[in-house]
């Protein structure tokens, strides 16, 4: 009996180690989703672009709005001279993109229509800025300051390097997710994602 306990015993403990290097990873990423959403990076840039979020018809989402009034707030302080407004329909009945919404709101609010771009393809995070890419090299800008919720700056700062975007993060200073629960789900969602991004870019290497 003793012989067969050695062999159990440690397999157990292999397992055990295993378990908590995984959590002590996990907790890793989180905390580092976490610091980046803390982190406000805003300067002198070429531009602000600001990630689509949902929108009602033509009203923007308490979530998008906020996104919004940042950018705006952004612009007035003299970080940079455009305003970039990502997001497509968020259907097949919608009347209006999400961009065309936050031009709206924007124009609302007496920012000038020359200094605003919009493109309404885009539906993910990752097409936001490949769509930013697109309008960047059209005008000849080039840095850029991305405004998104905190939980979500670390995710659109690894898509923007990914793209070659030379970007600084600049969340929000509130978010709409602020019970427990809706930050946690969010902060699952976001660590799941760092993950895929790992995945796709591995991936992308061995096809290189």
């Amino acid at each position: 009996m003793k012989r067969k306990r050695g062999p159990m015993r440690r397999f157990f403990r292999f397992v055990f180690w295993l378990v908590l290097l995984l959590a002590i990873w996990l907790l890793g990423v989180a905390a580092w989703i976490v610091h980046v959403g803390n982190r406000d990076e805003a300067g002198p840039a070429d531009a602000i672009v600001v990630l689509g979020a949902a929108a009602y018809d033509a009203q923007p989402s308490p979530v998008f709005e906020a996104r919004i009034d940042h950018g705006l707030d952004l612009y007035r302080a003299g970080h940079a001279k455009t305003l970039i407004f990502t997001g497509g329909y968020g259907g097949a009945k919608a009347r209006f993109s999400e961009s065309q919404v936050a031009r709206r709101y924007a124009l609302r609010r007496d920012i000038p229509e020359s200094a605003i771009l919009i493109e309404s393809r885009s539906r993910t995070t990752l097409e936001n800025l490949v769509e930013t890419r697109r309008l960047l090299q059209d005008h000849r800008l080039h840095r850029v300051i991305i405004v998104s919720d905190p939980l979500h700056m670390a995710r659109a700062l690894r898509a923007s390097e990914r793209l070659g975007i030379d970007a600084l993060g600049s969340p929000t200073p509130s978010t709409r997710f602020r019970t427990f629960r809706t930050q946690r789900e969010f902060l699952l969602r976001e660590v799941y994602f760092f993950h895929r991004d790992l995945w796709d870019a591995a991936q992308e290497t061995l096809r290189q």
